[in-house]
């Protein structure tokens, strides 16, 4: 059985108990209505990527099974893959203790997850053994 997006509901944000311990989805968006969403690898827990979804594009995700996310600087709907073939099938979905952000366990399919082509985002770490007075050193992941 297949849903539209459409018919999803989010929960109220009635009370601490509903939020924090109760059994339905009730996100917080932030003011501008996005709320922050982290892929990781659903194998190996490896961060893929951080982006942003509105009402709209969480319920896409939930009703397609994969990710779907807004554009912040494009100010659109972004389903992750579909022009670049690099989509992102949704395992598990995890929301944190007050539901202000929401973590995508994906099987990430293509080339890789980054625009550069590079199978994460996070593929350059800060070198912390070699911090000093100035820029901080990056190094590749």
């Amino acid at each position: 059985m297949s849903l539209e997006a459409s018919q999803l509901a989010f929960a109220e944000r009635d009370s601490k108990q509903t939020i924090e311990q109760g059994l339905v989805l009730a996100p917080k968006f932030d003011a501008d209505g996005l709320i922050p969403a982290i892929a990781l690898d659903h194998k190996t827990n490896e961060p893929l990527m951080v982006a942003y979804m509105n009402e709209e594009t969480l319920r896409m995700t939930i009703a397609l099974g994969e990710a779907v996310y807004y554009s912040r600087s494009r100010k659109e709907i972004w389903h992750k893959g579909k022009t670049s073939g690099e989509f992102q099938v949704v395992k598990e979905i995890r929301v944190d203790c007050d539901q202000d952000a929401v973590i995508l366990k994906v099987e990430q399919l293509g080339g890789g997850c980054c625009h550069t082509k590079a199978p994460t985002c996070f593929y350059r770490k800060v070198d912390l053994e070699n911090v000093t007075a100035g820029p901080v050193p990056l190094v590749r992941a």
